[in-house]
């Protein structure tokens, strides 16, 4: 395209986030010049101040731009700069060297592809011709993990169709107008359209604010609400009966474990009253159309295979599955292949997989899941392995770096980490220390020097959003394909995590394995369904939706052992766990009266990255822990202290921001606080004192069973007023106050 005063416009696919917004890039003498919202009426709305200012981030002078090789001790900040030859020939051979001494499996990678976005596969795809099974991510907690267990029982992920229902169910989510963007869009459209909104969350969040219930039950009882909810719409006989009766298994079994959840427990559980459970559940199951988007909470408990499992029973049974307004099972897309089918699961011999850490012990979004599902995945959907959000064959997290640190129930020594800081990315993060620091071999591949990467052997500077071509798939999860041009070149001495995976594995002598020179040559040969080459592709569209074929189930089945919807998991039975939800509470602790919840995003921020850049730093220049008035006051604190939060496991500071909002006894911990600005003297930039992974203990009575998920929401905790602030923040860059609070 060609802008107002002549210079060129692209398209292209913002990935500072994990919404996937296209944006439009303007492009002057081989530079951008600023970042737009695009014009496409469907989408316009589509941006938020990150994207935004996503080409003043990616100018920064701290940006890397030379692979950097360790000389000093690990955390030294001792570099020399070395060429990306010299550098990836030495990982080559010292990985080898780790995999000659210690097998395959020792090799692991963490890695988020919400970041780096154009693997086409390659990643998975090397790591399974080599033999590892253990890959990690951070959607082991976020998203992946719920598209894993929605697979036990329907066998996929359904997206929700907010453009067309009449019922909306966020469970502690709270899209706004600069985090999730396209969702809080499509919420007010579906309100403007009459739609109801119910918003389950302790906090009355700006969305609690505007729903028409609020459930605002203690944090981390969202399985004992929803098991609520089923009572109600059980006893009052609000199912879909006709369904039930031909596309469901266990029914009886679900109705007697429902009966041991009368609506008075699950007052005594949540909080909330009965009436008004009720209320909630009634709206849910009598609405013509109902969606309950994805949201983090339900990824994050000790019981959050169950909550996963209530949400895809509840959409079955209610009539709410594969319907218009509903929540839609598209399968794999037709016109484009999957990077399901580009990542050779199917190389990994059954032993290797077998060999993937939490295989036996948190067996729900690993392999051995995977392997139970494959047949009945290729009977529906013509293909084996559907790894959906990327979620769906992982190891476990805690297992692989409890394995790093102790080496049992063998020795990690090698990983390579792209686009994540893996040390502040999972929970117990002093745990995630002593292993990256036991590594033989640790690759960094970044825009900037993190925490993880101050600790790695080798530090390579990757690409942006900007810089490389895509076609956005939603990762596999619904049929729409949206274009993402190459606006500029990469900076020089900037590479892409493709071009990183096909070196590599060339190095190690699977060339005639990596067909695809390019990442363009790899989405000309995924787009062959379609008919046409990535540009052509590009030329025509700014995106592209695939025809909705309605309750596709009467076609194939689903995806599952029996071919119906699962009540009754016959894969959680063959795993050994139980078959059926349930609520599973922690134990409580009388010297930590608060429930601590976590995890929580920032408008100016995703994850732990963008606070290099002053202008979103001014938005948030501090962690806040935010506190109801009669906590502050039980706890002499005030509005600008400081304070220490301690749970059993560890401790971290935060300004103290009093808030009428949150529910009383609890406390909202911001995820992912480091300052770069102090790396030079502090390896870890601070995040050892300010991190929320310092106070998630992942000992197993933290960790849900089948998914060995670590308890985010409502762990328990205290909060302690400090004298004076942080002495290590005197002289950063932030200002010592907030210049703008946090959205509701």
């Amino acid at each position: 395209m060609v802008g107002d005063g002549g210079h060129e416009v692209k398209r292209a696919v913002c990935t500072v986030c994990d919404i996937a917004c296209q944006l439009h890039v303007h492009v002057r003498d081989g530079a951008v010049d600023r970042v737009t919202r695009p014009t496409n009426p469907v989408t316009k709305d589509h941006f938020c101040v990150k994207g935004l200012s996503a080409p003043n981030l990616y100018a920064r002078p701290e940006r890397l731009t030379t692979p950097l090789r360790r000389v000093g001790e690990r955390g030294s900040g001792e570099w020399e700069e070395v060429s990306w030859d010299e550098a990836m020939s030495d990982i080559a051979a010292r990985l080898q060297k780790v995999i000659d001494t210690h097998g395959p499996e020792s090799f692991a990678v963490s890695t988020s592809n919400w970041n780096t976005s154009t693997e086409n596969g390659m990643g998975r795809r090397v790591m399974n011709l080599l033999g590892s099974p253990n890959w990690i991510s951070g959607v082991a907690m976020c998203m992946g993990n719920t598209a894993a267990v929605n697979k036990l029982t329907y066998g996929w992920f359904p997206w929700p169709d907010l453009l067309n229902t009449d019922c909306i169910v966020l469970f502690g989510h709270n899209p706004r107008r600069h985090s999730w963007v396209p969702i809080y869009d499509l919420i007010l459209q579906a309100q403007a359209k009459g739609g109801t909104l119910i918003v389950l969350d302790p906090r009355e969040s700006g969305q609690a604010s505007r729903a028409d219930v609020h459930l605002p039950l203690r944090s981390g009882t969202d399985a004992a609400m929803l098991l609520g909810w089923l009572r109600v719409i059980l006893d009052e006989e609000l199912y879909d009966h006709e369904f039930v009766r031909n596309w469901t298994v266990g029914f009886a079994e679900l109705r007697e474990r429902v009966a041991e959840y009368p609506l008075e427990r699950v007052e005594e559980i949540t909080g909330v009253p009965a009436e008004r459970i009720a209320k909630a559940a009634r709206m849910y199951a009598t609405a013509r159309s109902a969606c309950m988007p994805w949201s983090p909470t339900l990824d994050q408990q000790v019981s959050s295979t169950s909550a996963i499992r209530l949400q895809s029973i509840l959409r079955a049974i209610c009539g709410h599955l594969d319907v218009p307004g509903g929540e839609l099972m598209y399968g794999f897309n037709p016109e484009m292949r999957s990077e399901s089918f580009l990542e050779l699961h199917e190389a990994l011999t059954p032993e290797q997989r077998a060999t993937q850490l939490g295989y036996d012990k948190h067996s729900a979004y690993t392999y051995r899941a995977g392997e139970i599902l494959a047949p009945h995945t290729k009977r529906v959907h013509g293909h084996e392995w559907a790894n959906l959000v990327m979620g769906s064959y992982m190891a476990n997290p805690t297992e692989l770096f409890r394995a790093m640190a102790t080496g049992e129930p063998y020795p990690v020594k090698a990983m390579i980490t792209l686009g994540n800081n893996t040390l502040m990315s999972y929970p117990n993060q002093q745990q995630v220390e002593a292993g990256l620091c036991q590594l033989d071999l640790l690759v960094a591949h970044e825009l900037f020097m993190t925490p993880t990467a101050a600790l790695a052997d080798y530090v390579l500077p990757g690409d942006t959003w900007l810089e490389r071509p895509d076609v956005h798939d939603s990762f596999g999860w619904r049929s729409w394909l949206i274009a993402s041009e190459k606006s500029v070149e990469p900076p020089e001495g900037c590479r892409g995590v493709f071009e990183f995976w096909r070196d590599l594995g060339v190095r190690m002598g699977l060339e005639e394995h990596l067909p695809w020179r390019t990442p363009e040559e790899a989405l000309d040969y995924r787009l062959e369904p379609l008919g046409m080459t990535f540009r052509e592709f590009c030329a025509d569209h700014d995106m592209r939706l695939a025809p909705v074929h309605y309750r596709s189930y009467r076609r194939t089945g689903f995806g599952t052992p029996s071919g119906k919807v699962e009540l009754y998991s016959s894969v959680l039975d063959e795993l050994g766990f139980d078959p059926l939800p349930y609520f599973r509470a922690l134990p409580s602790d009388p010297e930590r009266p608060y429930s601590v919840f976590i995890g929580v995003r920032e408008d100016p921020y995703f994850q732990t990255g963008q606070r290099q850049l002053p202008q979103l730093r001014k938005m948030s220049p501090l962690p806040r822990t935010f506190v109801h008035p009669d906590d502050a006051a039980a706890e002499g604190l005030a509005d600008g202290d400081w304070a220490e939060i301690a749970s059993a496991h560890g401790r971290i500071s935060a300004m103290v921001e009093v808030r009428e909002d949150m529910q009383r006894g609890h406390l909202r911990v911001p995820h992912g606080w480091w300052f770069p600005e102090l790396l030079a003297d502090d390896p870890r930039g601070a995040a050892d004192r300010h991190n929320d992974g310092m106070l998630v203990d992942d000992a197993d009575v933290f960790l849900d069973l089948e998914q060995g998920v670590p308890h985010f929401k409502g762990f328990p905790g205290a909060i302690t007023r400090l004298e004076h602030p942080p002495e290590h923040l005197a002289g950063t860059h932030a200002p010592s106050r907030p210049t703008v609070s946090t959205p509701r």
